[in-house]
């Protein structure tokens, strides 16, 4: 009889674990393309911000709490609805490719400028500009975390860079904009236009007046601070900006156009 010896094992077992590490990456792909792939076609019933929010509800014991979600197709919402969102978000949602890198260029030279102003007069730093587009916003929603950690933020960005490309690659621009439109969170467990204009407006989507498409659009920098159906006057004034934006853009023949 012979017996193998555990040293005898071990650089097998090394050697194994090697390959399955050179593996992971392409498996990972593989994986990923394929999730991406069919999501295409089949509606996402939850999202990774969704099941997020329903695990720090439970986590903070409020048992009762129940996400607001109700999927609709884009022909079944208001044009004035996505139209709005790419006013408020994305303007150059139709030309880019995933990434708006003059939008990224605008929103680091106004953040140092908000970073230098705090500084000098020694206060924290307010009022900084993000430049994801929407196709980001969808990555993140569908597939991501919200970490707090640095190491986190760069994994999660990497990864949100490989998800963003791939479903630019995949999908078609009014798939992107349609699952937006019902992903986004619209106040605290409201996720996607049905659910806000039934909360908000106690309406359909579909029945959705241009000024609540604009209001529903102006809360989304800060969905659980600010609400559509209460406005305020950053709000307000937010919402007629968009107004005036979804004008320039075409209004429902932008849609059509996609």
């Amino acid at each position: 009889m012979n017996y193998s010896s555990p040293d005898a094992s071990r650089p097998r077992r090394t050697r194994r674990w090697f390959r399955w590490l050179l593996a992971f990456p392409f498996l990972f792909a593989a994986a990923s393309i394929l999730q991406v792939a069919v999501l295409r076609f089949i509606d996402p019933p939850f999202t990774a911000f969704m099941a997020a929010r329903q695990m720090e509800a439970w986590g903070q014991g409020e048992w009762g709490f129940r996400l607001a979600h109700d999927w609709r197709d884009l022909d079944q919402m208001a044009a004035s609805l996505p139209v709005s969102l790419v006013a408020a978000e994305d303007q150059n949602f139709a030309a880019h490719h995933g990434f708006d890198l003059a939008a990224i260029e605008k929103a680091q030279a106004h953040n140092k400028r908000m970073t230098a102003r705090a500084e000098k007069r020694g206060r924290p730093v307010t009022r900084l500009r993000g430049a994801s587009t929407i196709s980001q916003q969808v990555a993140k929603n569908l597939f991501l975390w919200q970490g707090q950690s640095r190491a986190s933020r760069w994994v999660r960005k990497g990864l949100e860079v490989w998800y963003t490309l791939l479903i630019e690659t995949l999908w078609s621009k009014s798939r992107i904009l349609e699952v937006y439109a019902n992903v986004a969170e619209f106040g605290d467990g409201v996720y996607g236009g049905q659910a806000a204009a039934v909360r908000f407006f106690n309406k359909d989507a579909a029945r959705l007046a241009p000024a609540e498409s604009a209001r529903l659009a102006a809360v989304l920098p800060a969905p659980r601070r600010y609400n559509a159906a209460h406005p305020g006057p950053y709000v307000q004034r937010r919402a007629r900006w968009i107004q005036r934006q979804v004008g320039q853009l075409g209004g429902k023949a932008y849609l059509e156009a996609l």
